[in-house]
């Protein structure tokens, strides 16, 4: 096996493991009050991941990179930002759940599959790892933008009168 090279039982896994966490959270996250900080975190937290292209095995061309990217931020980001609804509860801005949430992770984990299938045949498995990073992070960011946006917008209402 060469080197950088996993069998695909233990990308399924671990990409199901992945999934599996990203739904537990979600779910932890309806549970208590949103902040500025709740939201910027992640993805502060997700870009030390852009320390893997100090290795040069992990480097793709600009290109593919701006295309992975792109791809998260325009189109995967889309179906995220349509299911998280920020809705104020008292003084406190709470993230609704959506029934569609689970489905639509479980739809993007297939696509996932599907495109690392085609991808592995154009980069290595470690590029691909890359790409899908930048993705993700595009993902994220155009998602937690929009959460934040809507976060200040219902800040700045005035909190509704009891009963």
């Amino acid at each position: 096996m060469p080197l950088g090279h996993l069998p695909t039982a233990v990308v399924v896994l671990v990409s199901l493991a992945g999934a599996a966490v990203m739904i537990g959270w979600r779910m932890r996250e309806t549970r208590s009050p949103i902040s500025t900080r709740k939201i910027v975190i992640p993805p502060l937290g997700m870009s030390t991941g852009f320390l893997m292209f100090l290795a040069p095995a992990a480097r793709v061309p600009w290109s593919y990179a701006s295309a992975a990217f792109a791809a998260g931020a325009l189109v995967f980001s889309y179906p995220l930002s349509r299911t998280s609804r920020l809705v104020r509860s008292g003084d406190a801005v709470v993230m609704q759940r959506s029934s569609a949430f689970l489905w639509i992770l479980l739809g993007l984990v297939a696509v996932r599959f599907v495109l690392r299938v085609y991808i592995e045949q154009v980069v290595t498995q470690v590029q691909t790892g890359a790409l899908f990073f930048l993705l993700a992070f595009g993902m994220i960011v155009r998602w937690r933008v929009a959460m934040l946006l809507a976060y200040r917008r219902l800040r700045a209402e005035p909190a509704a009168e009891p009963g």
